[in-house]
C-alpha cells in the first residue's frame, strides 16, 4: 500500500507543545504572515473541537491536523491547510460563515462553505443506492457516476475536493476502529466516489491509497491472501529488483542518460484488478516485479526504452506509449514488459521529472504556482481540462456495464439536482422546476403547478442550483400554460421541455386545425379552379413531405406550410 510522503511532521493534539515544532517545519515554505494564518487556524479549531471525535472515534482535531499533513505532503498552499483544519467548524458554530471571513479572510471561508455543501456526501450516495452491496443495474452505475460529477460541479474551487479527499484519506487509515458496518458503508462510498475523483484529477498518490483501503475492508479475505503472496517473496523480489536498478543505472550511464532508477511500489487493487480483469493467476502477472525509471527530458524517455528492449527481450502485447497518446487525466508515462534477468517478467516505467510529479500530484501539482496572481499557463490549461465532463471509465460497476458517455461539455454548462427519492437529474445550466418535470415524465411536465426546493416554496421560473432536492406540486389532471413559452417569463430554459410543451399544444388543437386547414385547401382550389374529386389530396401532402394528409391539414391550418 503506498501512503502519501510527509515532509512536515504529523501533529497530534495530546501535547499542544508539539505544534510549535510542526509549525517550525513550515518556515520555509510559508511566508511569516501565511505561518500566522496556519496558527490562528490551529487555536482557533483546537479550541471548538474540543470533546468532537470524528466518525472513526478518532479525536477532531487530531483528525483534521493529519488531514492537513496530507495536504503539506501535496505541497498546497496556506489557505487549503487553513480550511483543512477548520474544515468541521461549520458543525459546531451558527454563525461560522461571518466568523470566519472576518477572521480568516473570503477565500478561506469560502473553501470551508464548499467543504459543507460536500458534506452532502453521505445523504446522496445513501439514495444514489452506493451503499447496498450489490450494485448491479446499469442504473445504479449511472447514478453513481452523476454523482461523481455533481460533486465536481458543486467545489466551484477546485481545492475544495482535494481537502475532502485528503479527509477521506485520513478516515481510510483509522477505519478499523469503526463498527463493521460504517467500515463497509463507508469503503464502499471512498470506493464508489472517492477514489475514481482522485483518478479522475490524476492524483495517483491518494488514488492508489483510497483503492487498497477499502479494498481491505470490502474484501479483507482476499486482500490477505494476496498481501500474504507479496509478502512470501519479498526478500527474492527486492534482491531481483536491486540487480536490476544496479543494472540500469550502469547501462543508461554508459548511454549518457542522467536518469534515476527505483523500484515501484505494488498496489494490491490494482493487482487484484488485472487478475480478475485478464483472468490470471499471481504468478502469470508481468508486473509484480517493476521498476520506473525519470529522465530529464522526453528523448530520453525514448532512448531509455530502447536500451531496455536491447537489453531484454520485449513481451509483445504489453508495450503502451502514453506520451504520445496521454490518458483522459493527462497521465503521461511509457509502459512496457520484458524477459529480464533469470527469465522472469519485468515491467518498467518511464518518464521524465516532469511527467512524474504531475502523475503523483495532479491538478495539485500546479496549485502552488497560481500564488501570488501569477499567470500560468499550464495551471489554466489543467483547469479548462479539470472543468470538463469526460467520459467517465467503469470504475464502479462490476458487472462489466457500461457507464452512459458524455460530452465534453465543460461542467458549468450542467446542473445537477435531486429527486425526493434521491434520483440525481442532470439538466442545462438555468434550468427550472418546470424543466426538472418535463425530464423526469412529460405528464408530470403537464400537470405541474408549482415546486418545492429543499423544502420551500419556489416559482416555477427558479433557476435551479447544484445539488438542490426538488419536489413538483401537481394537479390530477391538468395543462401547459402557454406563458411557459414566452422566453422573457424564464419558465423553460431545456429546449427538450420547450417542445414537449409546443407539441401539447399542437395535439390538443389538432382537430380544430386540421378543419381549418382542409378549408384553407379548398379555397385556394377553388381559386386555382381544381375540383376536389380531380386533384390527389394525399399527394399534396407527401410533396410536402408529410405522411399522413390530416398532418399536413393541421399544419396548413397553423399557418406551418
Amino acid at each position: 500500500m503506498v501512503s502519501v510522503e510527509h515532509s512536515a511532521p504529523t501533529l497530534k493534539s495530546q501535547a499542544t507543545n508539539q505544534a510549535s515544532s510542526w509549525f517550525d517545519a513550515l518556515a520555509g515554505r510559508y511566508t511569516p504572515e501565511q505561518i500566522e494564518t496556519l496558527h490562528q487556524a490551529f487555536e482557533f479549531s483546537r479550541k471548538l473541537y474540543i470533546g468532537h471525535v470524528e466518525l472513526t472515534g478518532m479525536p477532531l482535531i487530531e483528525h483534521a491536523l493529519d488531514a492537513a499533513s496530507i495536504l503539506l505532503g501535496m505541497h498546497m498552499d496556506h489557505e487549503t491547510i487553513a480550511a483543512t483544519l477548520l474544515h468541521a467548524t461549520p458543525a459546531y458554530l451558527e454563525d461560522w460563515q461571518q466568523v470566519l471571513e472576518t477572521r480568516f479572510g473570503a477565500p478561506i471561508a469560502g473553501l470551508v462553505e464548499g467543504l459543507s455543501r460536500m458534506e452532502q456526501i453521505r445523504e446522496f450516495s445513501e439514495m444514489a443506492g452506493l451503499h447496498k452491496p450489490n450494485r448491479k443495474s446499469p442504473d445504479d452505475g449511472q447514478q453513481i457516476e452523476r454523482l461523481r460529477k455533481m460533486l465536481l460541479a458543486m467545489a466551484e474551487d477546485i481545492r475544495v475536493v482535494l481537502i475532502k479527499l485528503a479527509e477521506r484519506t485520513q478516515t481510510m487509515r483509522n477505519l478499523s476502529a469503526a463498527p463493521v458496518e460504517m467500515q463497509q458503508q463507508i469503503a464502499r462510498e471512498t470506493q464508489g466516489i472517492f477514489a475514481p475523483l482522485a483518478n479522475r484529477l490524476g492524483v495517483w498518490q491518494l488514488k492508489w491509497e483510497l483503492e487498497d483501503l477499502s479494498l481491505r475492508f470490502l474484501e479483507p479475505q482476499l486482500y490477505k491472501d494476496v498481501a500474504r503472496l507479496l509478502d512470501a517473496k519479498r526478500v527474492d523480489r527486492e534482491q531481483y529488483i536491486a540487480d536490476v536498478i544496479r543494472q540500469l543505472q550502469q547501462e543508461l550511464q554508459q548511454a549518457g542518460v542522467k536518469a534515476e532508477v527505483s523500484g515501484r511500489p505494488k498496489h494490491i487493487y490494482s493487482i487484484i484488478n488485472k487478475m480478475r480483469r485478464k483472468h490470471l493467476q499471481f504468478n502469470e502477472l508481468y508486473d509484480v516485479r517493476a521498476v520506473r525509471i525519470h529522465v530529464e527530458d522526453i528523448k530520453d524517455c525514448y532512448t531509455a526504452l530502447g536500451l531496455i528492449h536491447s537489453l531484454w527481450q520485449p513481451i509483445p502485447g504489453e508495450f503502451d506509449d502514453y506520451i504520445a497518446r496521454p490518458k483522459s487525466n493527462n497521465y503521461r508515462s511509457l509502459h512496457t514488459a520484458v524477459i529480464g534477468p533469470q527469465g522472469l517478467a519485468l515491467e518498467v516505467q518511464i518518464r521524465t521529472h516532469e511527467m512524474h510529479h504531475d502523475s503523483e500530484l495532479g491538478v495539485a501539482a500546479h496549485w502552488r504556482y497560481k500564488e501570488g496572481g501569477k499567470s500560468d499557463a499550464k495551471f489554466d490549461e489543467k483547469i479548462a481540462w479539470l472543468r470538463q465532463i469526460l467520459a467517465w471509465k467503469d470504475e464502479v460497476s462490476d458487472n462489466g456495464n457500461l457507464l452512459e458517455q458524455f460530452s465534453n461539455a465543460l461542467i458549468q454548462d450542467k446542473v445537477y439536482v435531486l429527486t425526493p427519492q434521491g434520483k440525481v437529474v442532470d439538466l442545462p445550466q438555468g434550468a427550472t422546476p418546470v424543466d426538472f418535470a418535463y425530464t423526469l415524465h412529460t405528464d408530470l411536465g403537464h400537470r405541474t403547478r408549482g415546486a418545492k426546493v429543499d423544502g420551500n416554496i419556489v416559482p416555477l421560473n427558479y433557476k435551479l442550483q447544484n445539488g438542490q432536492r426538488v419536489e413538483i406540486l401537481t394537479a390530477k389532471q391538468g395543462a401547459p400554460s402557454r406563458d411557459w413559452l414566452t422566453p422573457s417569463l424564464g419558465y423553460l430554459h431545456s429546449p427538450r421541455a420547450r417542445a414537449k410543451v409546443r407539441n401539447w399544444f399542437k395535439l390538443e388543437h389538432f382537430d380544430e386545425d386540421v378543419a381549418l386547414g382542409r378549408n384553407k385547401l379548398d379555397r385556394e382550389m377553388h381559386r386555382l379552379g381544381l375540383a376536389a374529386g380531380i386533384v390527389n389530396q394525399e399527394k399534396i401532402a407527401q410533396k410536402f413531405h408529410f405522411n399522413k394528409l390530416e398532418e399536413f391539414l393541421a399544419a396548413t391550418g397553423r399557418n406551418e406550410v
